[in-house]
């Protein structure tokens, strides 16, 4: 299992959609300061479940969504999509005949949370379970 592309859109400082892709042979994110790399580590983390807004370097949940700055109006919601290739080995389950799974992760400023495995709703368990026996924690 490879992650092949990340999507954010309205988490931290990622206003609009942002697409960043992981071709072979990326091994890091690198970049000046205040870049956002500390961001793109958080929102693989909170797309995989991370519970705790510290974790996060916020004080709650609702701060991984972005606050707006000048001439760009806060965002409604915080979404991450993390996608997988399947590599040299088949998906667990269900998800063996696939070549790619999507894991998603909203959170709206209600506080409503959601998790989707390729865009269907499940719980936070549905999503670790996927992960068992990966490597992946």
């Amino acid at each position: 299992m490879h992650i092949q592309r990340l999507e954010l859109e309205g988490f931290k400082t990622f206003a609009k959609k942002t697409v960043i892709h992981f071709e072979k042979g990326i091994s890091g994110v690198v970049g000046s300061n205040g870049s956002g790399k500390s961001n793109v580590v958080d929102a693989i983390k909170w797309v995989l479940g991370e519970q705790s807004a510290k974790s996060l370097r916020g004080q709650a949940m609702d701060d991984v969504i972005f606050m707006g700055a000048e001439g760009i109006e806060a965002a409604k919601f915080a979404h991450v999509s993390l996608i997988f290739s399947k590599g040299d080995e088949p998906f667990p389950g269900l998800f063996a005949s696939l070549d790619e799974v999507e894991v998603a992760r909203r959170l709206k400023r209600s506080g409503s949370s959601s998790y989707y495995l390729n865009r269907s709703k499940v719980r936070l368990r549905d999503v670790q379970n996927f992960f068992l026996d990966t490597g992946l924690s």
